[in-house]
């Protein structure tokens, strides 16, 4: 963060010195001042962007090899596109709470999601089921 900060202030006091020392030399008489400050904000304006969105960039994850769904193993356990939903958003440590918001859904749905998903990979706990499922290959 604080390489971003000073880079954004290297580059401010670059562009106001490049804009100083055109001011002074080429263009005091020919443009007004108005000019001047149009182009300033303009500038910040841009930069202060681009910076907003390095900021706010999500920050990507790599994994050491590409995972590949096993489908089949989905298929022979018959596990629904929802019950697969639910299980990654478990496997992501989501309380049911949280996972009825991310797929607007109740509570209550949530939780017949994750005993039919509990139910089909043999499992008592979340945690038994989430090793399960990576151990099929289900999930990353």
């Amino acid at each position: 963060m604080w390489k971003t900060t000073l880079i954004y202030g290297l580059a401010m006091a670059v562009l106001l010195g490049l804009l100083k020392f055109v001011e002074y030399r080429y263009l005091v008489r020919d443009i007004p001042l108005e000019f001047y400050i149009g182009l300033v904000a303009a500038m910040f304006t841009s930069l202060g962007v681009w910076v907003g969105l390095r900021l706010t960039r999500p920050k990507v994850i790599e994994r050491s090899g590409p995972f590949v769904l096993n489908e089949s193993n989905l298929q022979r356990l018959g596990i629904s596109k929802r019950e697969y939903e639910v299980l990654e958003l478990m496997s992501a440590g989501r309380s049911n709470q949280e996972i009825a918001e991310t797929l607007f859904v109740s509570i209550s749905t949530v939780k017949t999601h994750v005993s039919n998903v509990l139910g089909k990979l043999e499992a008592n706990r979340r945690t038994e089921a989430i090793a399960r499922a990576k151990q099929l290959r289900i999930i990353p």
